[in-house]
């Protein structure tokens, strides 16, 4: 099985790092999927994205992504997130309180409940 290094990295630390089989991303030009062996491109994220890695072992890793960028080079994918969080540690419950919020708390929070699942 073909496979490509994957890292996830916001600016206050590292969230996952491994290979995978397969990437989507959620760019300002629209959602994009990744596969080994993909071209070069580099993509900005939008605000209140996902970000979803399948994983050699089967596994999927999702993450709620907040801008930054997405590089694409041979067989490795960074994904450079201004911040992001994994699924399982969003709060849902104070994602669905920031619905209330302003537009960028608002877009944030749509993001966060679609990375745990709560659409």
């Amino acid at each position: 099985m073909a496979e490509m290094s994957v890292q996830l990295v916001a600016v206050e630390r590292r969230l996952w790092s491994g290979t995978g089989t397969f990437v989507v991303a959620q760019t300002t030009e629209g959602e994009i999927g990744i596969m080994p062996g993909h071209e070069r491109v580099l993509g900005q994220l939008t605000e209140g994205g996902v970000v979803t890695v399948r994983t050699t072992d089967g596994d999927t890793v999702t993450a709620a992504v907040h801008g930054g960028f997405l590089s694409v080079t041979g067989d490795t994918v960074s994904i450079l997130a201004e911040s992001a969080e994994l699924a399982d540690e969003i709060d849902v419950a104070q994602a669905k309180a920031d619905l209330d919020a302003d537009e960028e708390t608002r877009v944030r929070a749509l993001g966060r409940l679609r990375a745990a699942g709560q659409n």
